[in-house]
């Protein structure tokens, strides 16, 4: 296997892991929510999304793109992204839960299995496609923790 081939293997890798962490984040105030509110779904659904995102985005872009681009820039982007995907999968996973009955936790998954697949190609090409890799060639290579602060 090449070496840019054993990059990108390990950049998926290391973006699935980030993105199941916000996952995590997404089930876990998902359920919060589900267990100690009366929010209808679309509202339960809508505040764990924006909580996985902006974790998923940070880990991300320092760990996974490791890109040094403009981060305003790079949040508009996503914006974007989210833009479309939102709304779809709000009211697509409200239409699933309230009319034809689904399990509520069952269409947070799907959404969450769209989202990270589709996310990943978007970032990956878009977001931080001519940005990849920047952070490493500013910063010097060390030995110890400190470069992860």
């Amino acid at each position: 296997m090449k070496a840019s081939s054993q990059k990108e293997l390990l950049r998926t890798i290391k973006y699935f892991a980030f993105a199941s962490s916000a996952g995590a984040v997404e089930m876990g105030s998902f359920t919060l929510l589900t267990q100690f509110s009366n929010f209808p779904y679309w509202n339960r659904y809508l505040v764990a999304l924006v909580l996985s995102v902006v974790w998923n985005f940070t880990l991300n872009r320092r760990f996974t793109f490791k890109s040094n681009n403009n981060i305003p820039i790079a949040m508009l982007k996503v914006f974007f992204y989210y833009s479309i995907f939102t709304p779809v999968s709000t009211i697509g996973g409200n239409y699933l839960v309230t009319v034809l009955h689904w399990n509520d936790y069952l269409v947070t998954i799907i959404n969450l299995l769209c989202n990270g697949i589709t996310e990943y190609l978007y970032q990956r090409f878009f977001v931080f496609g001519a940005s990849l890799d920047s952070r490493e060639l500013l910063q010097p290579k060390s030995t110890d923790l400190n470069h992860l602060l």
